[in-house]
């Protein structure tokens, strides 16, 4: 049986708040690793083989219906990460894009 009680809305308040500060926190850590990978040029090779790898600019398409659904879900988790890069390390996308700064 559920605590929940419809009529008591500062609790529900007070949970929302909670929520929100952690769904706060956890962005804010999100941000931070991001900029922390972002900012050393090991990281920025790392983020550029997982994007490659991931299939982000190319075609899934490979006349197969569960080939293209498979590259399709990778390449989903490659558009996550360039989204992640875009959002907090705008800044160093154009050095992961087009490998400026790649060292071999």
């Amino acid at each position: 049986m559920s605590d929940f009680d419809p009529f008591d809305i500062q609790g529900q308040e007070q949970d929302d708040a909670a929520r929100a500060a952690r769904a706060e926190l956890l962005a804010s850590t999100e941000a931070g690793d991001v900029k922390w990978l972002m900012a050393d040029l090991r990281g920025r090779r790392m983020v550029r083989r997982l994007l490659e790898q991931a299939g982000v600019f190319r075609s899934s398409f490979n006349g197969e219906a569960l080939g293209t659904a498979f590259r399709e879900g990778e390449r989903n988790i490659g558009l996550r990460l360039l989204a992640l890069v875009t959002e907090h390390a705008p800044e160093r996308l154009v050095d992961v894009l087009t490998g400026k700064d790649q060292n071999g």
